[in-house]
């Protein structure tokens, strides 16, 4: 790379703001790059920003986050703002309790603590007692817990530590009964579960990468190893590898008796495959399943019958038994068979099955016998959702959470034998959530598909297209947008806004299909299913255009990043948030080779046209008037490298810097695609989001 003139330095440190909309960004240097894809000559005058570790790099990250800081700052109410976010968020808040014996374990957080802490108690009303206080492992609170698991004699916690929010752990051992921290520290894991065995467990990762190249450098060879409680890494035996395909990844499920180690092996974001090994008889893996088309998942075993969820001939799941000793797919047996809505996910507990069922993007939950028959719904507050039915095989009581827009998420206990669920804790907010409601509204897209979105808002609002609207979506990779509370949020409603969330297509809302429909060359259809979203909102007067801004992260940063380069008029302000902007390169970084099930590659002539068609970066164009525009990225970020987010504003930058709409990128140190960021870092950046989209919008929230 050529290194920066002095001029060109200069100009990327000293820059002045000639008023307050009109922004004077930092000079960004181009190059002489152009790549050749099947004939086609794309220009990539800013693939110098992909080095995020060089000098050059960080003057320029400073460089704009002085011009975006210098921007906010200014901006009145921003403070007020963040004190009003600091206020609202102090409550505490709890995690699904899960249970080893008689203890339970969850984290919880008193309100403002920048980690969540890790409690164990005895029994339901046991005394908690501090197992692991992340907040304690580093000033600044980034670094977090992320899994953890208790061995199966409850003697030990297993946990993996993450370091300023990138995607490498370090797993680390600790005796429960004195609290001790054992010599075991395992390095460069990634993608891993921590599955106990024995005075041991088994876990997957990469070979320790080059110095420097930690954050960017691919993720290939991924490795399964057992440890011994009490050893040194060093001594950790290889258990699975397969060098011949350097792009699989491989994770770890024990079952509860100890008697298989199930391994899943996937080479994209959808779709893996089962191989099973005998623990007791230590025999070689036997391969369960062939491709990778479809989804399994093992929910348990029965006499060396597995009960696993899957949508082999079945795109919203099933349930389906599978004998270790024939495993031949014509041997398979129906345990419960696929329904009009998406089997989500199962617990086996008490000799029942717990199903979790997605209907219209909201959860209903009921138990099944193993025969398949329905034994009893679990009723709901509302529609909402439910996560983490959390039981072992022989418990008669199970723990699970439920949320929706305007109920914080609260922790129930659930008796299996009784049918009665008894909640155990509900987070104080100390806003009046009853002045807000829920609705739920089904709109026809491009192609007339009928999306269902929801949309949050105070109770008796006007649709004379005034009100500030914030249209959130994701739209990828089988994920379903389910009701949640988020704090955050609150800010956005008691101030006249109305918060929605579109079920675009390329989610999970209606199953595989649903999910197809908008990946690789489908996935013109998730940008107009968005769309779609914002011409409804503001034909049926919920809002218009000047007052309509939009939001999504990662690939809801790449929605954000298309649909305002094919409508730039529908929106007045844009939150692209740790997004997938240059789609053409994107497979090159750390694990961004698996996203290529659902956006196809450009190393494919065919995807190469289509990728380039919509890429973020790629249809920048200088000839309209963008939104305001917001993006936001982080240093530590190895799942989207910044790199996406960097070449995308001075694309931007240069393409509109004439306009009275400001472009400007937030760049967060010691922070990663988002899991694990502390508390302070999540109020800081939602007091600028929200004042960003507030002033952009010329309203003045309320103090």
């Amino acid at each position: 790379m050529k290194r920066v003139s002095l001029i060109v330095a200069a100009l990327m440190l000293v820059f002045t703001s000639c008023n307050f909309n009109s922004v004077k960004y930092p000079e960004t240097k181009k190059v002489d790059q152009v790549d050749n894809y099947f004939g086609v000559k794309v220009s990539d005058p800013y693939r110098w920003l992909e080095d995020d570790r060089s000098a050059e790099v960080e003057e320029w990250v400073k460089a704009e986050n002085a011009v975006t800081n210098d921007y906010l700052a200014k901006i009145p109410f921003r403070e007020s703002l963040k004190a009003n976010l600091t206020k609202v968020w102090n409550f505490a808040k709890m995690d699904v309790p899960s249970r080893r014996g008689n203890r339970l374990f969850y984290s919880r957080n008193s309100g403002l603590e920048n980690q969540s802490i890790l409690y164990m108690q005895d029994g339901d009303v046991g005394t908690p007692k501090v197992l692991l206080d992340p907040n304690k492992l580093s000033e600044d609170g980034t670094i977090s817990l992320d899994e953890y698991s208790i061995s199966k004699d409850g003697k030990y916690l297993a946990y993996a530590i993450a370091d300023g929010g990138s995607d490498w752990r370090t797993i680390y051992v600790k005796n429960i009964a004195t609290g001790e921290l054992l010599m075991d520290e395992i390095k460069w894991v990634k993608f891993s579960a921590i599955s106990w065995f024995k005075n041991g467990f088994y876990y997957s990762r990469y070979d320790g990468p080059l110095s420097g190249s930690q954050l960017t450098n691919i993720n290939e060879n991924h490795k399964v190893y057992y440890h011994k409680v009490g050893t040194s890494q060093a001594l950790d035996e290889i258990v699975y590898q397969d060098p011949s395909n350097p792009k699989r990844n491989f994770t770890t499920q024990v079952t509860d008796d100890e008697k298989y180690l199930i391994l899943y092996l996937s080479e994209s974001s959808s779709g893996n495959s089962l191989m099973i090994k005998n623990l007791q008889r230590n025999e070689d893996f036997v391969q369960l399943t062939i491709g990778f088309e479809f989804e399994y998942r093992v929910i348990d075993h029965l006499d060396d019958n597995l009960i696993v969820l899957t949508n082999f001939k079945a795109p919203k799941y099933r349930l389906v038994g599978i004998n270790v000793r024939a495993v031949d797919v014509g041997n398979w047996r129906e345990i419960i068979a696929e329904k009009r809505d998406v089997l989500e996910n199962v617990t086996y507990s008490d000799n029942k099955l717990i199903c979790n069922y997605i209907q219209d993007a909201h959860s209903i939950i009921g138990l099944y016998s193993l025969k398949g028959e329905m034994i009893s719904e679990i009723k709901l507050p509302t529609f909402g959702t439910v996560s983490g039915f959390n039981a072992e095989r022989n418990d008669t009581i199970g723990y699970y959470a439920f949320t929706s827009f305007n109920y914080p998420s609260t922790i129930f206990k659930y008796n299996l034998r009784k049918g009665i669920a008894t909640e155990i804790f509900r987070p104080d907010v100390k806003t009046d959530l009853t002045q807000f409601e829920v609705e739920q509204i089904f709109y026809p897209s491009k192609d007339g598909t009928k999306i269902p979105m929801f949309l949050v808002h105070k109770k008796g609002i006007k649709l004379d297209g005034n009100n500030p609207t914030l249209l959130y979506g994701y739209g990828g990779f089988n994920i379903s947008l389910t009701p949640s509370f988020s704090v955050s949020r609150i800010a956005w409603l008691e101030n006249g806004g109305i918060y929605v969330v579109a079920n675009i297509r390329g989610g999970g809302e209606y199953g595989e299909n649903w999910h197809k429909a908008g990946t690789k060359l489908n996935k013109q259809n998730v940008f107009d299913d968005f769309i779609a979203a914002a011409e409804f909102l503001i034909e049926k007067k919920y809002t218009n255009p000047q007052r309509l801004a939009i939001m999504g992260g990662s690939n809801g940063g790449l929605l954000v990043g298309a649909v305002i380069n094919q409508r730039p008029d529908l929106f007045k302000v844009a939150i692209p948030e740790v997004g997938v902007m240059d789609m053409l390169r994107f497979q090159k970084f750390t694990i961004g080779w698996a996203w290529t099930g659902d956006f196809g590659s450009s190393d494919d002539s065919l995807q190469f046209e289509n990728l380039y068609r919509y890429s973020p970066l790629h249809n920048i164009r200088d000839d309209v008037k963008y939104p305001a525009v917001l993006v936001t990225t982080a240093d530590h970020d190895d799942r989207v490298v910044p790199a996406h987010s960097f070449k995308y504003i001075a694309t931007l930058q240069d393409k509109q810097s004439g306009s009275s709409n400001p472009a400007l990128i937030r760049i967060q140190t010691r922070a990663g695609h988002g899991g694990g960021k502390p508390t302070s870092f999540v109020i800081e950046e939602m007091a600028d989001i929200y004042s960003f989209i507030f002033y952009n919008m010329d309203i003045t929230p309320k103090q």
